[in-house]
């Protein structure tokens, strides 16, 4: 017999503003038992010192956080110079200090940011969450244990200095999925001669939401308190997707992809994945394979109630 699944079906996106000092788990975990969910995933953690933008996924969005997960990130960080830590960041024991140079100013910092502009390599942090052997980085770097991390392609699309103060200095950066921000200060400060760690973190964008689309847990809970429905604050899958083109698909076609067939179109030249639509709705996510002058749509994610359309 099969075990039915504590929690009631809810299904859409709610994004969090994940506050200081708790992982994207726990947060995850109170949300989910505010909606009385029975399936629900966050779409990338943020350590406990960093803030902002955190996706929740419950029901059929869940199908979808991959996707998420592999969108383009932004962050408004300060750093700390003159200090090296364990972690790069505050929560760890200083390892190392210098003097910081004299005289920084934007015009001095400005040559330096511009090296970690464009396609980098960067060697992801020992406190990650990165696996080796199937064991988180980070577990290796508490029990004293270095392993070596061949560095990794990303892309900083925006590298802005915000501000400068005497040792700290506030940057606002885009980048692409798997950029540490942690592990880029730190290569900065040692441009910089310095070395340098994080001290605060602020994620502004994840999945294509941003700081307006951000609702604080302390309100979920005064909305329960109230007797208020949260489902409202909910928003659909594909508010996550627009990353993607939109196809529309109606009758046979239709028929045939909620079925998991593929289809055949003429005139689209799609390459990738494809967000597909029928008569009342989104109906999930298609590969579009190109095949001379047609172009093949795969499903490859569909929501369950996608039959009625």
């Amino acid at each position: 017999m099969s075990r039915r699944r504590k929690g009631r079906e809810v299904n859409g996106i709610l994004v969090i503003d994940k506050p200081l000092g708790i992982t994207s788990n726990g947060i995850l975990q109170q949300v989910k038992r505010l909606y009385g969910a029975a399936k629900a995933g966050h779409t990338g953690a943020l350590d406990p010192l960093a803030t902002g933008v955190l996706p929740l996924c419950f029901g059929e969005a869940t199908k979808f956080s991959q996707m998420m997960l592999d969108s383009d990130k932004a962050y408004i960080a300060t750093a700390r110079l003159g200090e090296r830590t364990e972690t790069g960041d505050s929560e760890g024991a200083v390892v190392a200090t210098k003097p910081v140079p004299e005289n920084l100013t934007p015009e001095v910092l400005e040559p330096v940011l511009e090296q970690f502009r464009g396609d980098i390599q960067q060697v992801p942090s020992m406190y990650s969450a990165l696996k080796h052997n199937g064991r988180p980085l980070y577990e290796y770097a508490r029990e004293g244990i270095e392993i070596e991390r061949p560095a990794r392609p990303v892309t900083i699309y925006e590298l802005e200095l915000l501000a400068v103060r005497e040792n700290e200095l506030d940057i606002a950066v885009k980048c692409t999925k798997g950029t540490y921000i942690r592990s880029l200060v730190e290569d900065i400060g040692e441009a910089l001669g310095c070395g340098a760690h994080v001290i605060e973190l602020r994620r502004t964008l994840a999945a294509g939401f941003t700081l307006a689309d951000v609702h604080a847990v302390p309100d979920l809970e005064a909305m329960r308190e109230r007797d208020e429905s949260l489902d409202g604050l909910l928003v659909a899958p594909d508010a996550a997707l627009s990353m993607f083109p939109e196809h529309r698909l109606s009758g046979q076609p239709l028929v045939s992809i909620l079925n998991g067939q593929p289809v055949r179109i003429l005139g689209q030249a799609y390459d990738g994945f494809v967000r597909i639509y029928g008569n009342e709705g989104f109906v999930g996510l298609a590969e579009a394979l190109p095949e001379g002058e047609e172009t093949k749509l795969v499903p490859r994610r569909l929501v369950s109630d996608s039959g009625k359309r």
